[in-house]
């Protein structure tokens, strides 16, 4: 762990002492001071807040000019919340951000971030958090001295903020000397949180209608669909689009329904076959009850940082009665080593409108027909949706996956969002 003045001639040498501190950097000496600071941690909603004591040590160039841009190192040596007793974090799902205060001849604040790097962390063990590392551009000569503030623990995207409970004390001072050709600007600061930006919508196309003729393919419209989810630990709320096409099989229909263009990063890895989605699709007008359509698990292993795509559900829907049938979206299902997230719409709507003719076995009356994987194609073209970002129920996105063992399910706890990628047809 080394800070060392950009653009200094001379390299670092690195080296590790037995308490954790890197000492090196000959061309400007490095000072590392250990602070500690009680601390009031506040997890995702449905886990209770913690109090706890974060021990830091920051390293930082004891001397430096104005116009130099130094570079600071914050060193956990001990967080202040563990991992609840929920799941096993697995190795890569942890990433630390946080501020640190410059005072003194030049106040500032100077964004911090540690890189999402830490080994597999049991549950109800410790956090093990990187080193986190930022810059500060020396504006004015004098005395600036570095104190740890506020950070905030991501977990597979889900953030445990914490906050210093006490007034804390400096941890490092820089003695800045004139000469250096510097201004007396403001120093940037980067953002400690990526915005990420909101899932697109589109127009919905007009409800597509099946009749008795030649017509074999339908495609449905784009609905925003309202959803309340259940977790392990708590509720989510979320509205997701939802789209619900039919290819005509002799009197049955093939569907497929489908999540659609907006993409995330994996926030660790995943191995092959751990993530089962499925649908019960909503049937109204003439017939009644459900069609139930699935997705096959995820084929290949999804390293850290990939995209992650949700794939079109299938199914087979033999009509119960004659007439004017509708479909809609019902209740979504995610799978993932014997764990089940539940999310049940609020408020439906109908994407997909058939003219049916009843068939022997068909799903009149409530009962619920296996879809099987079915192969089902839109016959037009599709609008765009998709299963959105997580987030509170005023941001409308669906707080997606978390991550057990690495593996995806819904969780307060740790929780990532889940996007699906606009598939070419």
């Amino acid at each position: 762990m080394s800070i060392r003045r950009r653009g200094t001639a001379a390299g670092a040498a690195l080296a590790l002492s037995g308490a954790g501190v890197l000492l090196g950097l000959a061309a400007s000496p490095a000072q590392a001071a250990e602070v500690s600071y009680a601390t009031h941690c506040v997890p995702p909603a449905g886990i209770s807040p913690i109090d706890g004591t974060t021990k830091v040590e920051i390293t930082a160039p004891a001397t430096a000019k104005v116009g130099d841009t130094v570079d600071v190192v914050w060193k956990f040596v001990q967080a202040a919340s563990k991992n609840p007793d929920i799941i096993d974090l697995p190795a890569n799902s942890v990433q630390p951000s946080g501020i640190l205060k410059a005072a003194g001849a030049q106040v500032a604040d100077i964004a911090m971030q540690g890189p999402r790097q830490n080994p597999a962390i049991p549950k109800g063990a410790a956090m093990v958090l990187s080193d986190m590392k930022g810059s500060i551009k020396l504006t004015t000569a004098g005395e600036v001295t570095l104190t740890p503030d506020a950070y905030t623990v991501n977990a597979m995207s889900t953030d445990t903020r914490c906050t210093p409970k006490e007034t804390v004390q400096k941890a490092a001072t820089i003695q800045v000397t004139g000469g250096g050709g510097g201004t007396s600007s403001p120093t940037p600061t980067q953002s400690t949180t990526p915005t990420q930006s909101a899932t697109p919508t589109s127009t919905a196309s007009p409800t597509a209608t099946g009749g008795s003729g030649g017509q074999t393919d339908f495609t449905g419209k784009e609905v925003q669909i309202p959803y309340a989810c259940k977790t392990p630990i708590g509720d989510k709320n979320a509205t997701s689009p939802v789209q619900i096409n039919a290819r005509k099989n002799n009197g049955d229909f093939d569907l497929t329904v489908q999540f659609k263009k907006s993409v995330m990063n994996s926030p660790a890895d995943i191995p092959k076959g751990s993530v089962k989605p499925s649908m019960e699709v909503v049937l109204g007008g003439a017939d009644k009850g459900t069609v139930h359509v699935e997705g096959p698990t995820n084929a290949k292993d999804i390293k850290s940082g990939d995209p992650i795509e949700i794939p079109d559900l299938t199914g087979t829907y033999k009509p119960g009665a004659s007439g004017t049938s509708t479909l809609s979206p019902g209740v979504l299902t995610v799978k993932a080593l014997g764990t089940t997230t539940t999310c049940t719409p609020t408020k439906t709507e109908v994407s997909l409108t058939l003219d049916t003719s009843r068939q022997p076995g068909g799903s009149s009356g409530g009962t619920s027909t296996s879809g099987g994987t079915s192969s089902a194609g839109g016959g037009g073209t599709s609008g765009s949706g998709g299963l959105a970002q997580t987030g509170a129920s005023d941001h409308g996105a669906l707080k997606a996956l978390g991550l057990v063992a690495g593996t995806a399910i819904l969780l307060g706890g740790a929780v990532f969002t889940f996007m699906p990628k606009r598939r070419a047809r």
